[in-house]
């Protein structure tokens, strides 16, 4: 039998995959997340298909493939819409990703005209006057103008897209959104005519988001964070229901891997120890001198799961972590991380562990992997932009394993012990 689905979504990364997901749940659709571009059709009926990439860091012309393999299948499905989903942080480098796979995409479904958001309000991402904040502060202010790979010196999205599309950016205003759909409509006629192809446009709270939202019902494509998505669905005809996040019960053993030393990850790390937990910090710079620090780590967990969730993390002050980039370089410094944590998760999979908590964009992709899980179902959420999601691993021997996928930056202080809570709910 063959399924068609309504909306085809490009993710670049995989926790940004999830997240985006999650909304689309909350807002009613039944959703299911690919790892990389399947290679058969659909096997169940669901309303939207989210294909999560790694394409985020990696040269524009590899993400541009990527991501035309993506839309070829998605389209192959049925899609009506296709949605590119890109981080609310909109972090990228002067040469792309976002501008060249925006561009590509524009091509191949031979339309002049999409717009730009990465709003989330519920994680504090707005934007305002084409300038993106984080919380109270500006972007560029916000820390992630440290960013190791992605560095984000510059808060105003036109300039930063400007400098890599081909085609000219605009902006669509917050008193234009104040004022609902058919207003957004006009502007967006008004920016076609001037030869405007892409469109930035504010959001800084919900209600701006679901303002929008209707007016996009036409567009082929969409570019943005995972905050619109919250308003596609009622394009479609769909309202939020319970149904749409079910998921399988919950059984086996519980744990946590972190490859991420973001705030936000380093806050639950330090709440999950306090309230004694049982956690173990793996050393890159051990993990550098070729000590098999996944078997110590399995070793170590193995006597302790049947207590209760265990915690495994990358840590290591900054000096240390510019000292293994500045030999190694810095793409296989934190590949190096990524391969052992992704090792450490296989191995307590193989124990028995069938409650999962992967904390890092980067590190969620190499997990996923090692655990040889190609799709996931998207269930409720823990907190915004993080959901519970079912799959089948092989190393699990098929069997299914609920696993949650957290962005570095997501989540409260009580994320890794409230995650486990809401599975019991």
């Amino acid at each position: 039998m063959t399924h068609t689905i309504l909306l085809g979504c490009i993710a670049d990364d995989f926790t940004g995959a999830t997240d985006l997901a999650n909304n689309l749940v909350r807002a009613g659709m039944r959703v299911v997340q690919t790892i990389g571009v399947p290679t058969a059709p659909l096997a169940a009926g669901v309303d939207a298909v989210v294909v999560a990439l790694k394409s985020r860091t990696v040269a524009p012309a590899e993400a541009v493939a990527q991501s035309l393999e993506a839309l070829r299948w998605l389209q192959a499905q049925g899609a009506r819409q296709i949605y590119f989903k890109y981080c609310s942080t909109f972090d990228s480098t002067p040469q792309g990703n976002i501008g060249p796979v925006t561009d590509a995409l524009m091509q191949a479904l031979g339309t002049g005209f999409t717009i730009a958001t990465p709003a989330f309000p519920d994680n504090r991402r707005t934007v305002f006057k084409g300038y993106l904040f984080a919380g109270d502060v500006l972007l560029s202010e916000s820390g992630m103008q440290h960013h190791p790979l992605t560095p984000m010196t510059d808060a105003n999205l036109v300039r930063v897209l400007q400098a890599q599309t081909a085609h000219r950016v605009g902006l669509i205003d917050h008193t234009v959104v104040a004022r609902g759909a058919e207003a957004v409509r006009a502007r967006i006629a008004a920016l076609q005519a001037e030869g405007v192809g892409i469109s930035v446009v504010d959001a800084v709270s919900n209600d701006d988001l679901l303002r929008m939202g209707p007016a996009f019902a036409d567009l082929p494509l969409l570019t943005a964070g995972s905050g619109v998505a919250i308003a596609l669905p009622a394009n479609f005809g769909i309202a939020p229901s319970a149904q749409a996040a079910a998921l399988p019960p919950a059984e086996g053993l519980r744990a946590i891997v972190s490859g991420s030393c973001s705030t936000a990850t380093n806050r639950q790390v330090l709440d999950f120890v306090r309230r004694g937990g049982a956690a173990l910090a793996v050393d890159p710079l051990q993990i550098a001198a070729g000590v098999d620090v996944a078997a110590a780590a399995l070793a170590w967990a193995g006597s302790r799961l049947a207590q209760g969730p265990v915690l495994v993390y990358s840590t290591a002050e900054p000096a240390a972590v510019q000292a293994i980039q500045g030999r190694l370089g810095v793409e296989e410094a934190g590949a190096m991380v990524e391969r052992t944590i992704a090792a450490i998760a296989r191995g307590l999979v193989a124990l028995g562990v069938r409650q999962l908590v992967v904390a890092g964009g980067e590190t969620s992709g190499a997990c996923v992997q090692a655990l040889g899980i190609h799709q996931m179902q998207i269930g409720g959420q823990i907190d915004p932009g993080v959901p519970w999601c079912h799959a089948h691993s092989a190393a699990a021997g098929g069997a299914g394993l609920h696993i949650a996928l957290k962005s570095g930056n997501f989540g409260t202080d009580d994320f890794f012990t409230k995650a486990f809570a809401a599975l019991q709910a």
